[in-house]
């Protein structure tokens, strides 16, 4: 649009101060994934060596991804999809593609925290008896024995889902001050506390040096593989919540004035130093079960729900103080993963409320009891688990890092809105941009996320995801995969009710730039 269609409008909602709005985005970049993937990537990639590429990918991807989005909030001041279409009429289908994703995440997301809330009370009593792998799977999930999804719900698991969705709910509710800033101010220190005391814990445990050896000593060698410096961008680029809206929503409801990359740094390293305190505390942990099984720690390494849900009760089983590590781990999960949660179920609020113009309150229920509905019917049965896995691993790979992908493309050669992103943030912000990120943007990033696609695709290719039935991967994995962005150009092609004019002046332009 022109800049002659601004017109007055009612002040867009914000966080009171740059601080609640760093307590936020390090609510939702710190979550399930630096908990129970970073440990196991990190060891998998050298140990101590992995901090080399891993440091590399922070500062040379993350955070430079991190500001892109934050660019793209701040200056356009909305929604993924509002943000998008005002740097340009043809960029709002990318941002309904990351808002549909978001919708897919959520969905599953919320069956984890719910299975993690059951967990932080059975932790009490160690209710998950003496074999907990068949506790898990067998008791508590109850997994239909063949893959796909199933109809017979788990009144366990409904009940937890259900208690999820009306705390995420309610807060959404409350606003963006209110609610998410809030929370984020009250759950973040709380969450590092409990994982600094959780980490004291297990670093008293018989073998935990052990553990820590096995976690921190180098090899070098690993250095020499390409794989591992892409999985230090991969988890990076997970860890961070990039290139699927979600910063680019929060972003739009801080002052702007506010310094953006210096916030930007203060997130990443904030989530990198919790995923390097979350190494220590896992491997800690996992070194006392290598030495209580009479194993080596590479033998009871693990990474995901396996970690959490088999590996961890089992320690907890066996250490001494066990309750207070059982508590923790778990309460910790809950607290990271919640916040997560609702950050990513904002993006679709964000979005819905400003394509139809409703209130806060309205869109937060149009939206969030449907997902709601959703999320409990697919995730609360015996056929529940494998659902989630399957679009855990196909909207991971093919949707987040295609949608970044496309969008750092489309900005930078289709749309040509780079140099005025960067002058944006340059001209309030304490790290300047200057010409080295543009060129990380445009060349180095999209080139390492293209390489991480073609990886995913020749993985799955070359054989069935998990060995699940090819009805289970064509509707929940390969289908979904090819749906979100037809989906997305749709949703771009319904008229606008909501305002699509700026809420306040436009920026000096500088580099050429044009009003959106």
């Amino acid at each position: 649009m022109s800049s002659t269609e601004t017109t007055e409008v009612k002040p867009r909602e914000g966080f009171s101060s740059r601080r609640v709005f760093i307590f936020a985005a390090i609510g939702s970049a710190v979550g399930l994934g630096n908990i129970w993937r970073f440990p196991y990537v990190a060891y998998e990639g050298g140990g101590g060596a992995f901090i080399i590429p891993y440091l590399c990918a922070l500062l040379f991807a993350g955070i430079p991804l991190l500001y892109l989005d934050y660019a793209i909030g701040h200056r356009f001041r909305g929604s993924a999809p509002l943000s998008l279409r005002r740097l340009h009429r043809g960029a709002e289908w990318l941002g309904w593609w990351q808002v549909l994703i978001c919708t897919v995440i959520a969905v599953y997301y919320a069956a984890i925290l719910a299975w993690a809330a059951k967990y932080t009370l059975l932790s009490f009593t160690k209710g998950w008896g003496a074999d907990p792998e068949a506790y898990f799977f067998g008791d508590y999930l109850q997994a239909a024995p063949e893959p796909g999804p199933t109809f017979d719900f788990v009144p366990g698991i409904l009940i937890t889902m259900v208690l999820v969705w009306v705390v995420t709910i309610g807060v959404l509710a409350l606003g963006v001050q209110t609610g998410i800033g809030r929370t984020a101010v009250i759950f973040i220190p709380v969450l590092i506390l409990a994982f600094i005391v959780l980490v004291a814990q297990a670093l008293t445990l018989d073998g935990a040096m052990d553990g820590l050896n096995a976690f921190f000593t180098p090899d070098w060698g690993a250095l020499t593989h390409g794989s591992v410096w892409i999985s230090a961008v991969g988890q990076i680029f997970f860890s961070l919540s990039v290139g699927f809206g979600i910063m680019i929503t929060y972003s739009s409801y801080v002052d702007r004035k506010t310094d953006m990359t210096g916030s930007g740094a203060v997130v990443g390293f904030s989530n990198s130093g919790f995923e390097l305190l979350a190494g220590i505390g896992v491997f800690a942990a996992l070194g006392f079960m290598a030495q209580a099984a009479g194993k080596e720690v590479s033998e009871v390494v693990a990474n995901g729900i396996g970690l959490a849900f088999v590996a961890f009760p089992t320690i907890i089983n066996e250490a001494p103080g066990g309750l207070v590590i059982g508590v923790l781990f778990f309460g910790a999960l809950l607290l990271a993963g919640l916040t997560s949660l609702i950050s990513i179920v904002e993006v679709v609020i964000g979005a819905v409320r400003d394509k139809v113009g409703i209130s806060r309150r309205a869109a937060t229920f149009v939206v969030g009891v449907p997902m709601a509905a959703v999320s409990i019917l697919m995730f609360s049965t015996t056929g529940g688990i494998y659902v989630l896995d399957t679009m855990d691993a196909f909207v991971n790979s093919f949707g987040i890092i295609a949608v970044a992908a496309v969008m750092m493309l489309a900005v930078t050669y289709a749309f040509r809105k780079l140099g005025l992103l960067r002058a944006h943030l340059d001209a309030r912000s304490s790290i300047k941009l200057k010409g080295w990120w543009p060129a990380l943007i445009a060349v180095v990033i999209p080139l390492l996320l293209v390489v991480m696609l073609w990886q995913e695709l020749t993985a799955k290719l070359d054989a069935p995801y998990e060995k699940y039935p090819a009805d289970l991967l064509g509707v929940f994995g390969w289908g979904m995969v090819i749906a979100l962005p037809i989906l997305a150009i749709l949703l771009s092609l319904l008229p606008w009710r909501g305002d699509v004019s700026l809420d306040d002046a436009p920026d000096v332009l500088v580099d050429g730039g044009e009003n959106p």
